[in-house]
């Protein structure tokens, strides 16, 4: 099964940490013997090698220089920022507002010709109308304490980026659990539209909009978080402290198996509509 994307993202931390580790042992450096030819305190090294804080370029540079392997700066300075960006806290996605964030992902979105999408919380940012994203980035804003909330323009952001679903040369398969249909993140009127525009959305020729029935028996893959995979080269992890984001071939690998047995499990066509329109008879 796939690993915990945050303890993924940490081990990428710790790959680094043990290179330079590495370097220092390799030129017969202490702990205080390495600080000391950087300049900094003792309790810095101690930290960049126990992985606690991430090494800035700088830092690296100066490791690479005071242990005589300059030629492995650039080299390591490449796998430290590929893990740091890995997991990325939404207090620090969102600090400029929701908006932003939203705006963040269309060079991906743009750049991708399959996308493939289990969630088994909300409907999918790729088929949420206007007023069900304004509800669920509401809900968002309140959880963290923004400032401001700029939910409705976001929402209205985010409907603008989706609009990739109708380009041609783009294939989507996206899967959700039916108690998504059954979660009121937004009032009676807009989760009518919302699943509403499911049942247009699913006659799209380029989108297979599957449902694993909440009746499944003897299910392959038990609800997993939310996440993304991106053609074959990321996977994208939604936590409720972050986003983890994963490009190593393996564990793509292991996210994509667990996309497809999931898969499996879902009904599309006319019994997907049928779970649809039952969750929209449901509605207060």
């Amino acid at each position: 099964m796939p690993t915990s994307p945050s303890s993924s993202a940490q081990a990428a931390r710790e790959a680094v940490a043990a290179r330079l580790r590495g370097l220092r042992k390799e030129e017969g450096l202490t702990v205080v013997e390495l600080a000391n030819r950087c300049g900094w305190h003792h309790s810095k090294t101690s930290r960049i090698e126990n992985a606690i804080t991430g090494p800035t370029a700088n830092d690296i540079r100066q490791w690479c220089a005071a242990t005589g392997a300059q030629s492995q700066a650039r080299d390591i300075i490449v796998q430290s920022v590929n893990a740091e960006s890995m997991y990325r806290e939404w207090r620090h996605q969102i600090r400029r507002g929701l908006t932003e964030l939203q705006q963040n992902s269309v060079k991906l979105f743009h750049t991708t010709s399959l996308f493939r999408v289990y969630s088994s919380t909300l409907v999918p940012g790729l088929l949420q109308t206007e007023g069900y994203a304004a509800g669920v980035l509401g809900v968002a804003a309140r959880f963290n304490e923004l400032p401001v909330d700029d939910s409705a323009q976001a929402a209205r952001a985010r409907v603008d980026r989706s609009r990739v679903i109708h380009d041609p040369g783009r294939r989507f398969v996206l899967l959700i659990e039916e108690s998504v249909l059954h979660c009121q993140i937004a009032d009676a009127d807009a989760m009518a539209a919302q699943l509403g525009y499911l049942l247009t959305v699913g006659a799209i020729p380029t989108v297979a909009l599957g449902i694993i029935p909440a009746t499944t028996r003897m299910r392959s893959q038990w609800p997993r978080e939310t996440f993304h995979v991106y053609d074959d080269q990321l996977v994208s992890v939604e936590l409720i402290s972050a986003r983890v984001r994963i490009n190593q071939p393996p564990e793509v690998a292991l996210y994509v198996k667990a996309f497809e047995e999931l898969r499996g499990m879902a009904v599309y066509g006319a019994e997907a509509r049928a779970l649809i329109l039952k969750a929209i008879e449901a509605l207060p």
